[in-house]
């Protein structure tokens, strides 16, 4: 499905401010087509036909009537002789309406040709002809675009909200095309803004409400709100005008929550109306976010709550680490005391997961973090008379937390494994027993020389890609990682293909280089992103 920024882009040939402008319009229009009663349509001559050719950049439905575009039209192209309407509100800069065809796409042309679909009681996914009111676009002079409003043929007198509704729209329409409406700099969001059904209340100049919407009662009932509203200001009735106000006298659209009792709270959404630069009004459209607020606060809650949970795993974990620490010491030197210290860097590192998540909120851990933190571990455990060098190359980014822990346990056996084994000539153990072979090759270079570790870290978006590469003594001949003893080793074998659904080589390369391939796991349901 072509979104209305890529049709843009790739058809219409605007520069960044006249796509920022029908951007902005995109985000905040959907108040026209709620007060027209309308589908709404955003079409713009395509780049290099002379405006032979049109573009539906952009369709929305109202929210207060049935659709009549039943199809989605983005990315349609139009022949202008089919829609001269469009051509003429464009070349006049101003409003004009007519008759014309609307396209319909094949997909929706083969739906509403089904022989059954009078027995499901499927309509049409538009109608053959429709009647057009195309609204101009304006951005710094000229018209960019045209917003065609598909509107219903109607044989009946409309009631008051009908009547003010669509005043209103006019209103609007005419700010459109004047190029005051979205109005510049203002970010509109659609994800908890008010629509028009929501409630709307319509203010004079003077701050006095005019029209109040049956919703829009219900609303302030809900406030605390019992007296008449109409003829009188917000203030009157105990609610805070200052937007409102602020909004009158600026001409600038403002958003804010209203809080009048400790259990009701009401976005307030204030849209100055403009005639010619001057302010002729306001429409104030509220939406009761009481419900939505308290969903917030107990998502916060249970954040904060999880959030706790890691961090008391977090100091159980490094109880545990400083345990196993001090029963080491008690040990003599020997192959007992190398257990436990390696018992205790395993349970350090699922630590530093618990550590992190204490601190992130979401699922997500960065993982960028946890490698810092790992790499200073490996590098604290280098007791020799050379340096151990280990260098980081790119970034995985963020990772499931129930990836982050075993792919942290990995990281920190091969790490520790290359700084402990692969240069047995300048490591604290001349005796490599983890896999890593015991003998000297071809990479030793002598007590005062300088060993290197890579760590390269490569996200594709579908794999995550992890090498660890020494410049050592590489590996014994005839080394299997399926076949290893070696109890570090077998971890790290059975955590990546086990529990991380990946794969796991090592290769001797001037060194020992290990690679490992995991699947990018799909954030929302923890399995591998196709």
């Amino acid at each position: 499905m072509t979104t209305p920024g890529e049709a843009a882009a790739r058809h219409t040939g605007l520069d960044a401010g006249s796509l920022a402008h029908l951007q902005r319009l995109l985000g905040s229009w959907g108040v026209l087509s709620d007060l027209s009663f309308s589908d709404l349509l955003l079409v713009a001559p395509v780049a290099g036909t002379d405006g032979a050719r049109l573009v539906v950049l952009g369709q929305i439905r109202p929210t207060t009537w049935a659709t009549l575009l039943r199809a989605d039209l983005v990315g349609q192209m139009v022949e202008a002789a089919d829609w001269p309407v469009v051509g003429e509100s464009m070349a006049s800069g101003s409003v004009a309406s007519g008759f014309a065809v609307i396209p319909v796409p094949v997909h929706a042309r083969l739906t509403s040709a089904d022989p059954d679909s009078r027995d499901t009681g499927e309509v049409p996914a538009v109608p053959d002809t429709a009647q057009l009111e195309c609204i101009p676009v304006r951005h710094g002079g000229d018209p960019i675009a045209v917003v065609v409003r598909v509107a219903p043929l109607e044989d009946r007198r409309p009631g008051r909200l009908e009547r003010v509704y669509r005043d209103l729209y006019t209103r609007l329409a005419g700010m459109v095309a004047a190029g005051d409406f979205p109005f510049a700099g203002e970010e509109y969001t659609t994800e908890d803004a008010p629509r028009v059904g929501d409630g709307l209340v319509l203010i004079d100049p003077d701050g006095f409400v005019r029209y109040t919407s049956p919703n829009a009662m219900s609303a302030l009932h809900r406030m605390g709100v019992t007296d008449v509203v109409e003829g009188r200001r917000l203030s009157d009735l105990g609610i805070d005008d200052t937007a409102v106000d602020y909004a009158l006298r600026a001409g600038c659209p403002v958003t804010e929550e209203v809080e009048r009792r400790p259990d009701v709270i009401v976005m307030l959404q204030c849209t100055p109306l403009l005639e010619q630069g001057t302010v002729t009004g306001a429409m104030v459209l509220l939406r009761d976010v009481t419900d939505l607020r308290r969903l917030d606060r107990l998502l916060l809650s249970k954040d904060a709550a999880i959030r706790e949970v890691h961090h008391r795993v977090k100091n159980n974990l490094q109880t545990i680490s400083s345990l196993l620490r001090l029963q080491a010491r008690r040990l003599e030197p020997g192959k007992g005391q190398e257990e436990l210290r390696e018992a205790e860097r395993r349970v350090r590192s699922i630590a530093l997961v618990h550590e992190i998540l204490s601190r992130e909120p979401g699922d997500q851990v960065p993982f960028d973090e946890i490698v810092g933190s790992l790499v200073r571990m490996a590098e604290d455990s280098v007791v020799s008379q050379g340096d151990i060098v280990i260098r980081v190359t790119g970034d995985v980014g963020e990772v499931a937390a129930d990836v982050a822990t075993p792919l942290a346990v990995v990281l920190a056996e091969l790490l520790q494994n290359a700084v402990e084994h692969a240069f047995p000539s300048i490591g604290a153990d001349a005796d490599a027993t983890d896999g890593a072979g015991a003998a000297p090759g071809p990479g030793d270079t002598g007590p005062e020389a300088i060993g290197h570790v890579d760590l390269v870290l490569v996200n594709d978006g579908e794999h995550l890609t992890l090498q660890v590469r020494d410049d050592g003594c590489g590996l014994p001949p005839g080394f299997d990682i399926d076949r290893t003893t070696s109890l570090g080793l077998s971890i790290v074998r059975d955590l990546v293909t086990s529990q991380l659904d990946g794969s796991i080589s090592m290769q001797s390369t001037l060194g020992t280089l290990v690679t490992i391939v995991l699947p990018v796991r799909d954030p929302a349901g923890g399995s591998p992103a196709p």
